[in-house]
């Protein structure tokens, strides 16, 4: 299992807030082990069972936690993941709309401080039967050995819903987040997969914009054995417009779907023409 497993210990920060509260409770029905959450204000109260703090350091003093899931607000998320990245292992940004320059930060101190960030603007990740840190509807998911990683939320879900009609399971899946600057990126997460023994091929869901799937696709050519299944969404956009997400924008000659598909290929990557061909191509390899 990469990043979630029976060990983990998490964290919600802004645990009372109307997102916050409402995933919680949807994480917690999954058995995700929830030890704490975060309100400024509101410590010493209790949500579904669970001691709200005013702080992680408070929380620290007298629990043990390492990881977090930041359900706080555009504007002040920043604050929220530096508080996180300083005294954990793990933190999960569901928050969308973060500014560019915000991320940067965050993801440089992430580097320094040697803890792993996904997102922002991600569904989260769930290992099925273990738990989730995010939002993703549990009942499409089923246990099993396809990895699943992506930039886009609802097509983690349409994926993994078709793998698990197949009569496949999921490893992990995980949504690297639809922003231009993200903590993981796909290289980081498929060498996790490729370390994993219950993980025996890969899904990667990428998308039009940036260069994340080239990189993906050089970093496949070297370092991947386990075969690997892609599906780029947007082929038919036209450039210069944004399509659904922040990062995804095609400017000049790159961010192209058929580059990324071309250098995906290059690199020994099967390429699906559509989404619902990756669980039909899935049950060929496995």
């Amino acid at each position: 299992m990469i990043f979630l497993d029976e060990d983990t210990r998490c964290v919600v920060q802004g645990i009372t807030g109307k997102q916050g509260s409402f995933h919680t409770k949807s994480m917690l029905e999954y058995n995700t082990n929830i030890v704490a959450g975060t309100s400024p204000g509101k410590g010493g109260q209790e949500f579904e069972g669970v001691p709200v703090y005013n702080s992680i350091a408070e929380i620290k003093e007298e629990l043990d936690v390492n990881a977090s899931m930041i359900f706080i607000p555009a504007p002040f998320a920043k604050d929220a993941a530096f508080e996180a990245i300083s005294q954990l292992e793990l933190a999960v940004i569901i928050t969308e709309h973060i500014p560019v320059q915000d991320s940067m930060e965050i993801t440089h101190y992430a580097r320094k401080n040697d803890c792993k960030v996904i997102g922002p603007n991600t569904p989260g990740i769930i290992t099925p039967g273990v738990g989730k840190l995010g939002i993703m509807p549990t009942h499409i998911f089923n246990p099993g050995d396809i990895g699943i990683v992506s930039r886009s939320g609802t097509l983690t879900y349409e994926v993994a819903s078709q793998i698990t009609h197949a009569g496949l399971g999921q490893s992990t899946c995980l949504g690297i987040g639809g922003d231009p600057v993200v903590g993981m990126d796909f290289a980081d997460v498929l060498q996790k997969f490729q370390e994993d023994p219950k993980t025996k091929a890969m899904a990667m869901i990428g998308e039009i914009g940036g260069n994340a799937e080239e990189k993906a696709a050089e970093y496949i050519a070297e370092n991947i054995t386990k075969p690997v299944v892609a599906y780029i969404a947007g082929r038919t956009a036209p450039p210069g417009k944004r399509m659904g997400h922040a990062g995804a924008i095609i400017e000049g000659d790159t961010g192209t779907a058929e580059s990324k598909i071309n250098a995906l290929k290059a690199a020994g990557v099967e390429v699906a023409q559509q989404p619902s061909q990756i669980a039909d191509i899935m049950k060929e390899i496995i």
